[in-house]
């Protein structure tokens, strides 16, 4: 038994480096300004499909990624980890998307894709923080979904059974797919990239960057067929242009704040019961804790 899996990944500014220029002034993100990397639990969504793929001999992993043209970076990364392939999702109406035209877009591009088991991606991003666009693309394909997962156990006779690590314990689901699920960051922390990989696919390009590139790679991009990146625009996956991106979002930012915590004042306890006890109950005064 094969399975059919595209796996939702997102580069993201990391967040880490953010400063008085990580924000434009119309409330959206200057990745320009922030170096850009896999979104962490994505990359954690893609270990899954991975182990779900060396599982099920003949299974198919396909990255979906949406971004500016060196998004693509995200699929390279994907396939140095034995993804088979993946998709770039870019255009310049797709700038701007709040979670809902996010998701509308990502649906699109799925149901473009062709007939799928799983889609699978992680609970959220680290930019926004939501955890909505797993969900809302569930919804918008009409499949089942499971959140908060840690471990996909089986995939069988048209049903995935899946652990999921909620706050209070654990518990295991099981649902017919196809089906969308999104994974905790409490999931197996993904593979290290493939150095016969990284050797097939570091020259691998979408359109977009093989207008830039220069004749050398062009000439292997040419001759190797594997080395080429699908990119597709608004028009390719038949999306209503009111619907995607700034157009479609009705999230806006209002407002902007660089806020700087500084401590004021600090205290020194020693390990004894009576400093412990004493700073619980301060903790508890102010609503800290309690």
């Amino acid at each position: 038994m094969s399975l059919k899996i595209v796996v939702l990944a997102k580069q993201v500014p990391d967040t880490r480096n953010v400063g008085k220029d990580a924000m434009k002034e119309d409330g959206t993100v200057n990745r320009a300004a922030l170096p850009a990397i896999f979104n962490p639990e994505d990359l954690k969504a893609l270990e899954q499909a991975i182990q779900l793929k060396e599982r099920y001999p003949g299974s198919v992993v396909k990255v979906l990624t949406m971004g500016p043209p060196r998004a693509a970076d995200i699929i390279r990364e994907g396939l140095y980890r034995r993804a088979d392939g993946g998709i770039l999702l870019t255009d310049r109406a797709f700038a701007g998307a709040d979670t809902l035209a996010t998701s509308y877009a990502l649906a699109c591009a799925v149901r473009k894709m062709g007939d799928f088991d799983i889609v699978i991606g992680g609970r959220q991003a680290i930019d926004g923080d939501t955890a909505q666009v797993g969900p809302q693309v569930a919804e918008k394909l009409g499949v089942p979904q499971i959140t908060y997962a840690e471990e996909i156990l089986s995939a069988e006779d048209g049903k995935v059974r899946v652990k999921r690590r909620l706050e209070r314990g654990v518990e295991t689901v099981e649902s017919p797919y196809p089906v969308v699920i999104t994974v905790n960051g409490s999931a197996d922390d993904c593979r290290p990239r493939n150095a016969k990989a990284v050797q097939k696919y570091k020259y691998a390009k979408t359109p977009s960057e093989c207008n830039e590139s220069d004749s050398t790679s062009s000439a292997l991009y040419e001759e190797r067929p594997y080395l080429h990146l699908t990119e597709w625009g608004v028009a390719d996956v038949d999306a209503n242009l009111s619907q995607v991106g700034l157009a479609g979002s009705p999230t806006k930012v209002k407002q902007i704040e660089n806020i700087v915590f500084q401590a004021k004042e600090s205290k020194t306890l020693t390990a004894s019961d009576a400093d412990i006890e004493d700073l619980i109950k301060e903790l508890i005064v102010n609503h800290t804790i309690g």
